[in-house]
């Protein structure tokens, strides 16, 4: 069954813990392979500027090339912020980072773009419209990540290199036994696999229009998640939106398509 291009905004703490435990480096649920492949980086720099999800103020991105083993990270009032779950915070439907007291907000749709991408370096300048603000949100555009994926691809990839001037092999996570989390009615479980395949289901009997349903999705080739996953949108049904509101979040919604 295909699930339209539609997903459902979660809190991510059960995800975080889960990913904390099968990361650790002393874990042998989760191992580093080599991947075959270079590690890459943006051939140029794109800078792209809209209003965010929650606080609905804008804010403007710059991507940025890096070299090869810097990583994704951001740059926010002259101090860098790691794209890593170690900086996660758990807050309410979105992903945050928090170093130094620095908050960058729903950064979900930029770094999954960037990830199926295969940009694995990349400096992440941004900017909030107020000087004194202490934490930033990534621009949400139409709630999906089809904005990142256009400005990446229209700015091109390059094989990264470090400072002695050497290509370095990219190092992928693989799951050596499986693993599973809970929450409520929520759950996440990984498995063992000679390839990447990631199935979902939601399940909405108040909406009709939503109902149940389950999606199937696995990489065939490079524009595989700009065809079938970044125009899928963050979304919520009716009964949320006084609440959210009411919490202080979605100022910016109004502003969303659709």
């Amino acid at each position: 069954m295909r699930l339209p291009v539609t997903v459902k905004a979660t809190k991510p703490s059960f995800l975080v813990i889960w990913i904390r435990y099968s990361s650790a480096a002393s874990s042998p649920t989760v191992s580093l392979n080599p991947s075959g492949r270079l590690q890459q980086t943006l051939a140029g720099s794109v800078e792209v500027k809209g209003k965010s999800l929650h606080s609905g103020k804008f804010s403007t991105v710059k991507l940025n090339p890096e070299i090869a083993g810097a990583g994704r990270f951001f740059e926010f009032r002259s101090r860098f912020i790691p794209a890593s779950i170690e900086f996660a915070q758990e807050s309410p439907l979105c992903t945050t980072l928090l170093k130094d007291e620095l908050k960058i907000r729903t950064v979900e749709h930029l770094l999954s773009a960037l990830e199926a991408k295969g940009v694995d370096n990349c400096r992440i300048q941004i900017e909030s419209e107020s000087s004194d603000d202490r934490e930033v949100e990534v621009p949400i555009f139409d709630g999906s990540a089809k904005e990142w994926v256009d400005a990446i691809q229209g700015v091109g990839i390059n094989a990264a290199q470090n400072h002695d001037g050497e290509s370095v092999e990219k190092m992928v996570a693989h799951v050596n036994k499986p693993v599973y989390v809970c929450k409520n009615d929520t759950f996440v479980a990984a498995f063992p696999a000679l390839e990447t395949r990631i199935t979902c289901g939601i399940d909405f009997p108040q909406v009709p229009a939503i109902g149940c349903q389950w999606f199937s999705w696995r990489p065939i080739h490079e524009s595989s998640f700009a065809k079938d996953i970044a125009s899928s949108r963050t979304f919520c049904v009716y009964e949320e939106v006084e609440r959210m509101r009411e919490a202080g979040l979605i100022k910016g919604a109004l502003s969303m398509d659709g």
